[in-house]
């Protein structure tokens, strides 16, 4: 028997507490699951610094990986009697469902950012390089490693098995909207995925769902829209993350200026540097960033030893509301008062946004172009979402944004009461 075809003697069953269970029969997917490579997911969290907000949120990478397997399972053995289906593409799209996020870096976005550093090309490095998870594709068929990088870069020639894992309604967002409610412990992100599954069908570029399910789909987006406002835009989330980047920017400058720190950061060196290889990013782990933050909670510099402190402790900047457009007088004036201070404003005053496009409609020619949601009608035809649906219509192409400023409350509260600065201060940020 071929590779591709092997089952094991056994069906093997990881408990899971949105699924409840996650099955796996295939050869294959249990030795992927396996590999280094994808164990190093076990410790990436999946939604980065919010377990400092909602301290459930100490979930993987990992086990979303499974779960997005297990949703892409699920819809396949709905699938398979479709005649608009190709079961040949069925361990293509259960490779890509688990090994979407592979590449993932400790702390993930904001690591990313700080070092201009891209996880889906690091996903494609590690199907495509020399690793045990290559090795296990390449078994399969000599180009079989390729064609999962294609889907997962959503290059594939087949546009209904990219649909699966990346489109606004595939098994990746399923999967982290239960999750992450489940594990900060909200009701947002809670839909009726069964009866999504269950209306789903393949066309032959996309997947589409039927149009009684319309209200099932509508609860979906919904659910999107409230998770990102309430739990991954949280305000105190997004001060662990600017604290979280600043730390990496100072301990990036220092390297650079030649300080000799008390603790060398030799895995980050090569991300200092910008020649990072595939084996220095897969050895960095949350584990090994959480160690040295530690360490350097007693370095000599006061800045990167203060902000560790504040990262490891949960000592995080409060926030004000901050419209860049209408108050940059104020913060021209705070940035001077800071340095006054001795609060260097680089690290200690930061304006951060978020913003969100809950759904949109195909608009051909943008840079990020979405496909729609489409309604399979009774007749056949297809109706694009928010076209039949007045809650969806509300909120389409519609992008929410939000800025705030985060700055060291504490260390203005200790100034001395006799300097004139520190009343200034208080008055533009606590107004």
């Amino acid at each position: 028997m071929a590779y591709k075809d092997e089952k094991l003697n056994e069906e093997k069953v990881f408990k899971d507490p949105v699924h409840r269970y996650v099955h796996v029969r295939d050869r294959v997917i249990w030795d992927l699951i396996g590999t280094r490579e994808f164990q190093r997911l076990r410790r990436i969290k999946q939604l980065g610094t919010t377990y400092l907000t909602f301290h459930g949120a100490e979930h993987s990478r990992f086990s979303h990986s499974l779960g997005v397997y297990e949703i892409v399972r699920r819809i396949l053995v709905n699938f398979e009697d479709r005649p608009t289906w190709n079961r040949e593409e069925r361990l293509l799209c259960l490779c890509a469902g688990l090994l979407h996020d592979l590449g993932h870096g400790p702390f993930s976005h904001t690591f990313e950012k700080v070092f201009k550093l891209d996880h889906e090309e690091f996903t494609r490095a590690i199907i495509l390089g020399d690793t045990q998870v290559n090795q296990i594709l390449t078994r399969v068929g000599k180009e079989f490693p390729q064609k999962v990088a294609d889907v997962i870069n959503k290059t594939y020639h087949d546009k209904l098995v990219v649909s699966l894992i990346s489109s606004q309604i595939d098994a990746d967002r399923m999967d982290y909207l239960q999750r992450d409610a489940y594990f900060t412990g909200v009701s947002y992100g809670h839909f009726d995925m069964e009866r999504i599954l269950r209306v789903m069908r393949p066309l032959e570029d996309q997947v589409v769902i039927k149009e009684s399910g319309m209200h099932a789909v509508e609860d979906y987006i919904m659910s999107r829209y409230q998770m990102y406002w309430q739990v991954y835009f949280h305000p105190v989330t997004r001060s662990a993350d600017v604290i979280l980047t600043k730390i990496l920017h100072r301990v990036k400058e220092l390297y650079h200026e030649g300080y000799t720190f008390r603790v060398q950061p030799v895995p980050f060196i090569s991300f200092f540097e910008e020649d990072v290889s595939l084996s220095d990013y897969i050895h960095l782990d949350e584990g090994v960033v959480l160690y040295y933050f530690q360490m350097w909670e007693e370095e000599a510099d006061p800045i990167l030893r203060d902000l560790a402190d504040r990262f490891v402790n949960r000592r995080l900047f409060k926030y004000t509301e901050f419209n860049p457009n209408l108050q940059m007088k104020d913060w021209m004036e705070l940035y001077q008062l800071f340095r006054d201070v001795d609060l260097d404003p680089e690290y200690y005053l930061v304006v951060d946004s978020s913003s969100d496009l809950p759904y949109d409609f195909y608009r051909p020619g943008e840079e990020e172009e979405r496909l729609p949601i489409h309604l399979l009608m009774p007749n056949q035809e297809l109706k694009e979402l928010s076209r039949q649906s007045d809650i969806v219509e509300g909120i389409s192409g519609k992008k929410r944004t939000d800025h705030k400023l985060y700055f060291p409350r504490d260390a203005i509260e200790q100034l001395a009461d006799d300097r004139p600065e520190k009343e200034k201060i208080k008055r533009i940020l606590y107004r």
